[in-house]
């Protein structure tokens, strides 16, 4: 691969991956498996690593979470809640293992609970706050959310002051019994234990939450050595002793071979809990080894997540359907003979596209082997050639578009075909879906079931109609499964979608490359809709981190949607982005913080580099301008001196950001 296809290739991975992590983590409506967004990343970090000099600042390798959502007061975390790395074998435990033998360490197998990561205060033995992970240095503030969760303690065993984190779940049994109450509503069914428990932490009313019966399980005490606490295992049965709910299969082993054995014994085992893992959170005990082990950018040494094989089931595959995506992408998807995985019935699962179909031969009445990785998306992944009926037909993609019947085109170096008719119903319906949705404006109770419904029906024909419902009230009114009081609330909730940030509105408009990060960056260079609508593909292509492809595609959009855009403000969606900047000392440059800063917080240093037009990256490269030293800085320092970019102290900063002002 040439360096100029290398570079494609790195920039490619990182807006699908990035797209992928706001999905996951921000949305709870992750688009692809666990598997493949492994995949994704392990594809990433090896071209990284070959070619440093295309990796972006930002890039997700170097990432921990998701930023916090504005919708929540801030938590800034003293000690940050860190991610692990991945291993998926056994000769990658072996290999974790043996790195970490000079040390001689002892180790702690617990299971990984897939849950949401959650951080709680405690004052004189009293539960007094509570966040969400975030990106690992910022939080969601979820306290009155977490106080319902019953397996939360409000009052500790002992009257101290103390910070744990752990994992807030939904256990399968309330899973299923919430959507047996769901199934009977005709509401949408939630997909998932995790996401389940994702959409119910963060709800803006706690009585939602109450409702929907979370658990936890708690596994760390942060800063132990206060506590008088020097292994892991002490942390668990310190946390126990309290009143905390601490899972009790965990094991201390001391070699690989044990940790091998642990695994072995919980692959199949898992099936029997009445929640999801999704694999083991291998430690060192030791806790005084963890500084002498050390921290890669944005994981421990000393830890690592072993991600058990995604579970597989062989069914029959019954038909091939097509659907239409609000691009105009077209996906084939297999209709299966209902079958469990994961304490889930799946009836259906997605076949990508043509390349996908062609090269595992998927043929109608095949018996293929599903797999759900990491309980979120089923695809089929392979097909059992020895139960293949005669005269099954081979596969053919189809040629016409299966809403409107116009052709289709598959375009050059992509694997999808599209339908280009911008008037297909099935783009139509799916771009509305998608600027109701969660990660775009957020319009609550306006769901995929509501839109197919007000679609049928003929009052949602475009997207600007979802803001002239309220013409309809009486008529939504009587409609089966509505009433006055949920069309009320449906109405106020458009009504308080036009408040939303400039950023989440771009998001919602669906410009191809341009999700939520991408949005942001643009309501911050642009302010409104106005200045982003004109502005150029060379205005655009200047701005750090946007690219060729995005420059081209949302100066095309512009273009060819002024009298949308012109709509969209005339029914009262039209933010302006109030400019909070003090100057340009640093506009369009990076700047990276390292070592202990005295008189700022990190957090408080980032928020400077920011309002004067700058970006607070995390890693040292060619691009970046300046570098902040405080006390013990390490490697950055050392590469910043390597790359010759200039290096100042924390007062020489704040002396120039206040010369500034």
């Amino acid at each position: 691969m040439d360096k100029n296809n290398v570079r494609k290739e790195i920039y490619r991975l990182t807006e699908r991956i990035n797209e992928a992590r706001r999905e996951y983590y921000e949305e709870d409506n992750p688009s692809i498996s666990d598997f493949e967004y492994d995949s994704l990343m392990r594809d990433l970090e090896d071209l990284e690593k070959a070619y440093p000099e295309f990796a972006y600042p930002t890039s997700p390798t170097k990432q921990v979470g998701y930023v916090a959502n504005s919708k929540f007061e801030s938590v800034f975390f003293e000690q940050p809640m860190l991610s692990l790395g991945d291993i998926f074998n056994s000769e990658e435990v072996i290999d974790f293992a043996s790195k970490l033998a000079p040390f001689h360490p002892t180790f702690v197998c617990e299971l990984k609970i897939d849950g949401i990561a959650s951080n709680l205060k405690y004052v004189n033995g009293m539960f007094n706050l509570g966040s969400t992970r975030g990106d690992g240095s910022v939080g969601e503030n979820i306290t009155s959310n977490l106080k319902t969760v019953k397996t939360i303690p409000m009052v500790l065993n002992q009257d101290i002051d103390l910070e744990v984190r752990g994992e807030v779940y939904m256990s399968r049994s309330t899973l299923n019994r919430l959507n047996d109450e769901k199934m009977k509503k005709g509401e949408d069914l939630f997909k998932n234990c995790r996401n389940a428990a994702g959409g119910s932490l963060r709800q803006l009313d706690y009585k939602v939450t109450k409702e929907r019966d979370l658990d936890a399980f708690d596994y760390t005490v942060v800063n132990p050595e206060k506590y008088g606490i020097k292994t892991q295992i002490e942390a668990l049965e310190f946390m126990k002793n309290l009143g905390f709910n601490v899972n009790p299969h965990y094991r201390l082993c001391k070699d690989a071979n044990e940790i091998l054995a642990y695994l072995d014994e919980w692959k199949d085992k898992r099936d029997e809990l009445d929640y999801d893992t999704d694999g083991v959170v291998i430690k060192v005990n030791e806790l005084e080894l963890y500084d002498r082990i050390g921290y890669t950018a944005r994981t421990p040494k000393w830890g690592i997540a072993y991600k058990f094989p995604a579970l597989e089931v062989e069914t029959e595959l019954k038909d091939i359907i097509y659907t239409v995506g609000r691009t105009g992408n077209i996906t084939p998807n297999a209709v299966l003979t209902p079958v469990m995985i994961s304490g889930s019935l799946v009836q259906r699962a997605t076949l990508h596209n043509e390349d996908f179909c062609l090269d595992r031969d998927v043929r109608i009445g095949d018996f293929v082997t599903v797999r759900k990785a990491g309980e979120i998306i089923p695809e089929v992944i392979g097909v059992n050639l020895s139960r293949r009926k005669e005269g099954s037909v081979p596969f053919k993609m189809i040629e016409f578009c299966p809403e409107c019947g116009s052709r289709l085109k598959r375009i050059e170096n992509e694997a999808n075909h599209y339908c280009l008719n911008k008037n297909c119903k099935g783009r139509i319906r799916a771009s509305i879906i998608y600027f109701a949705s969660k990660g775009a404006m957020d319009i609550e109770t306006l769901g995929d079931k509501v839109v197919e419904i007000f679609f049928n029906l003929g009052y949602l024909k475009n997207v600007i109609d979802i803001y002239k419902l309220k013409d309809y009230k009486e008529q939504l009114m009587n409609i089966e499964g509505f009433g006055e009081k949920s069309i009320n609330v449906l109405l106020d909730n458009i009504e308080k979608s036009k408040n939303n940030s400039l950023d989440r509105v771009i998001t919602s408009l669906g410009i191809r490359f341009v999700g939520g990060k991408v949005s942001k960056i643009l309501a911050k260079e642009f302010k409104s809709l106005d200045n982003l609508e004109n502005a150029s593909y060379d205005d655009l292509i200047k701005i750090y981190d946007i690219g060729d492809a995005i420059a081209s595609s949302v100066s095309t959009y512009f273009n060819e949607n002024k009298e949308f855009i012109d709509e969209l403000k005339s029914v009262g969606v039209n933010p302006i982005m109030e400019d909070v900047s003090e100057g340009s000392l640093f506009k369009g440059k990076s700047i990276v913080l390292t070592g202990k800063l005295e008189s700022l917080t990190r957090e408080e240093a980032s928020s400077l580099i920011e309002s004067l037009g700058g970006k607070a990256a995390t890693s040292v490269s060619k691009s970046t301008y300046l570098v902040v030293c405080g006390s013990d800085a390490g490697s950055k320092k050392t590469k910043a001196e390597a790359l010759g970019i200039k290096i100042i102290n924390e007062q020489e900063f704040i002396d120039l950001v206040n010369n500034n002002k």
